[in-house]
């Protein structure tokens, strides 16, 4: 059977998150997914925005990644799709200003084809007229729009509530995307395997943004439980994160990403009831690779064989931990040195989102490789996404 495939819906300053955790997500379950925007063509970028509630009456925004889109909207031929996912942000404004846009939504709405949207995203079904008496929900500042387009407005008491109504998966924000993805591959009509696994995030301060998130959601939408740690910080408490990306400079820029909620204390974590371990890059492993509880914890998954997951700047860590003698490992080019000081035979990441396994670890060189890395680690786990 040919594999699924999917459209993505972009635009300039949609939802960082929005964007590149499905895109990721779904490539990692075996789905060819399409970005494309009006007016770009493949290769061309979106900006995006971060968005997160800081305290104010409304959320904060500030720039995010820039999306690099892989089709041409000019070239989609609908046919060719089984679904639709539109991410939230500022896009959806202009976006649902376009008639070419609204025709394309139509023409998946009338071919009951799996159409997922999220948070502002619902602005685009409005401006389409596909809404009439579906139940729908979306960021509460979409709910004027909705409900006089003739929703069924249904109430989020959480920013992660997900709704369903026949072909249409509706939801509040990117803490949604655990189900929201989940709901949108069973619309497509897959099922998981072996997500029944406890899986642990080694996080920091300054992580790098889509390195903890897009990994994190993924695994969760499997089906798996998953839980975020920090040394000398608990359950509910956040560590900001770091936008690294490439802006024309000789090495990448940084900017301020989301700050990323840990779900368990680190003290009180006992890591002989995971299955796996994943450590995410940016900056976070250069400190951590001086803490004698963190290499510890490293230590333990490795000496029982569990699979362990690392990308970018994470080979700091193992390099630290002194658990790369005799394995094959590739990392972020510049963590090279540490690599091969660690004992490790160097692979080179060529193109940047190659990863590699070599027995129970998975490395990855920087997260435009999450599809590979994430799919590399659910082979160790056994976990397995059919449609």
């Amino acid at each position: 059977m040919a594999p699924k495939k999917v459209l993505l819906l972009c635009g300039d300053y949609m939802e960082d998150y929005e964007a590149m955790v499905p895109f990721q997500a779904l490539q990692a379950y075996g789905v060819c997914v399409d970005a494309v925007c009006p007016g770009k063509k493949a290769g061309d970028a979106c900006r995006t925005a971060v968005h997160q509630g800081t305290g104010h009456q409304t959320y904060s925004e500030s720039r995010g990644h820039n999306f690099a889109l892989n089709a041409s909207f000019d070239e989609v031929n609908i046919n060719e799709y089984d679904g639709l996912v539109i991410p939230g942000g500022r896009a959806p404004e202009y976006l649902a200003m376009d008639e070419k846009v609204l025709d394309l939504v139509r023409k998946f709405s009338n071919t009951k084809k799996p159409i997922a949207s999220v948070c502002h995203g619902q602005l685009v079904l409005a401006a389409a007229g596909v809404v009439q008496n579906r139940k729908c929900t979306a960021y509460p500042a979409v709910k004027p729009v909705l409900v006089a387009a003739g929703a069924n407005w249904e109430e989020a008491d959480t920013m992660d509530k997900c709704t369903v109504d026949g072909n249409l998966v509706t939801a509040v924000a990117y803490d949604a995307h655990p189900e929201f993805i989940s709901l949108f591959v069973k619309a497509l009509g897959g099922s998981v395997a072996g997500s029944n696994k406890r899986i642990l995030f080694l996080c920091g301060d300054y992580m790098e943004d889509y390195e903890v998130m897009v990994p994190f959601q993924s695994l969760q939408a499997l089906g798996c439980h998953v839980d975020a740690v920090c040394p000398d910080k608990g359950a509910g408490e956040k560590c900001p994160t770091a936008i690294h990306d490439f802006e024309g400079d000789q090495t990448y820029s940084e900017k301020p990403g989301h700050d990323f909620a840990l779900t368990a204390s680190f003290d009180n974590v006992d890591t002989s009831s995971y299955d796996a371990l994943v450590i995410p890059g940016g900056r976070a492993p250069e400190y951590l690779a001086l803490n004698d509880k963190v290499i510890s914890l490293v230590k333990g998954f490795m000496d029982k064989a569990k699979p362990v997951a690392s990308i970018c700047h994470g080979q700091q860590i193992l390099s630290a931990a002194g658990v790369l003698q005799g394995r094959k490992c590739t990392a972020y080019p510049a963590v090279k040195l540490n690599v091969v000081l660690g004992g490790a035979t160097w692979l080179e990441p060529n193109p940047i989102d190659r990863c590699f396994t070599d027995g129970n670890l998975v490395t990855g060189a920087a997260w435009p490789g999450h599809p590979e890395f994430v799919s590399q680690l659910m082979a160790l786990l056994g976990i397995k996404v059919t449609f």
